[in-house]
């Protein structure tokens, strides 16, 4: 059982870095420009969930081989950062496409292909794997016993205010998303920001460390 003292100032520590957007949230930011306000709440659905990815990891002992390993986090880190590159570029590429759909509503995509982006970017974060491996474990108590419940238990507070801050980023810029796409001009500039967007954070996560 996590004390509440704790479990109140690792919500705390949490809120502090989750407000602050990162690659989740501005995933789900260029999404909600470019495909609207269904796609961005996929996005961030998808976020929180691949998040869950590293929670498990640490949770069962292997954050700390993650972080030990410069080799491993390296490839995380890469992987994750060449998939939003790609995901960048492909935006830009279909600004067009953007440009010609019906001004009224957004343009459809596949809700299931957008939610599994959402995921690997959630589960290849180099933010919330360093919080996760370094910054979890320091609000569990050992002598509680049941160590990984613990860390889940907290995991899930963590989860919990990214739903909440992430969503709320991402349905405010779905809102500001209305009045782009009043003009195809507009629409066409929206493909190419939200695309450059993407591209900026997975060019962030090749070059950031693990501190």
């Amino acid at each position: 059982m996590v004390p509440l003292s704790h479990a109140a100032a690792f919500a705390a520590a949490a809120l502090i870095i989750i407000v602050i957007p990162g690659p989740n949230v501005l995933f789900a930011i260029g999404r909600a420009l470019t495909l609207g306000r269904r796609s961005a709440v996929l996005s961030v659905a998808g976020g929180v969930t691949g998040s869950f990815v590293p929670l498990l990891a640490v949770s069962l002992g292997l954050g700390s081989v993650l972080m030990t390993s410069a080799l491993l986090f390296t490839i995380v880190k890469v992987v994750g950062a060449a998939y939003l590159i790609y995901l960048g570029i492909a935006t830009i590429l279909q600004r067009k496409e953007l440009a010609t759909a019906l001004l009224s509503s957004a343009p459809s995509t596949d809700g299931g292909r957008v939610f599994r982006q959402g995921f690997v970017v959630g589960a290849t974060n180099p933010k919330t794997i360093v919080f996760f491996s370094a910054v979890l474990p320091q609000f569990a108590v050992p002598t509680q016993g049941a160590l990984p419940a613990q860390l889940l238990t907290l995991g899930s507070i963590f989860l919990a205010i990214q739903a909440l801050s992430d969503g709320c980023w991402a349905l405010l810029a779905a809102t500001a998303r209305s009045w782009f796409v009043r003009s195809p001009r507009r629409l066409e500039t929206v493909g190419s920001t939200g695309g450059l967007m993407i591209v900026g954070v997975g060019a962030g996560m090749a070059l950031s460390g693990t501190n």
